[in-house]
């Protein structure tokens, strides 16, 4: 299966939800966006496809949110997308596309709603907190 997760190794949940993909026996293409931010238009097809607004997937904390003035509501969606463009940092993180959806993947067990059922075994989050059980199946509430 062809997936793809704009990633971020510094974030817990984008670590962890590398970790379920894998779990799921798939390589991803992983593609840290920091570094080779998503074109303009890959942005913005990402976020259709999730069937998210722009406002939704802008990162506020730890990043020049409030310096640029993103916080007022009369902000244009053309506006926000250029902020993420010129500040990769804004992206909220991690999206992942799948042949089966695209998501913003926070929280992280979002991915499992784009992932077919492959899953190997347990899986817990770095904190501790189940996901899969032994037979690799969803927890409930997870």
């Amino acid at each position: 299966m062809n997936v793809t997760i704009y990633h971020n190794p510094a974030c817990g949940t984008s670590r962890n939800t590398l970790a379920m993909i894998r779990n799921a026996g798939i390589e991803p293409t992983v593609i840290e966006y920091l570094q080779a931010p998503p074109s303009r238009q890959a942005l913005e097809r990402m976020i259709a496809d999730a069937g998210l607004g722009v406002r939704e997937v802008i990162r506020e904390k730890g990043t020049p949110y409030a310096e640029l003035g993103l916080a007022d509501p009369s902000v244009s969606d053309e506006r926000l997308l250029d902020a993420m463009i010129a500040h990769p940092m804004l992206i909220n993180r991690p999206f992942v596309i799948t042949p089966m959806g695209t998501r913003l993947c926070r929280p992280s067990e979002r991915v499992l709603d784009i992932l077919p059922d492959t899953h190997k075994g347990p899986f817990s989050k770095e904190d501790g907190e189940p996901v899969l059980d032994a037979e690799g199946k969803r927890i409930a509430g997870a």
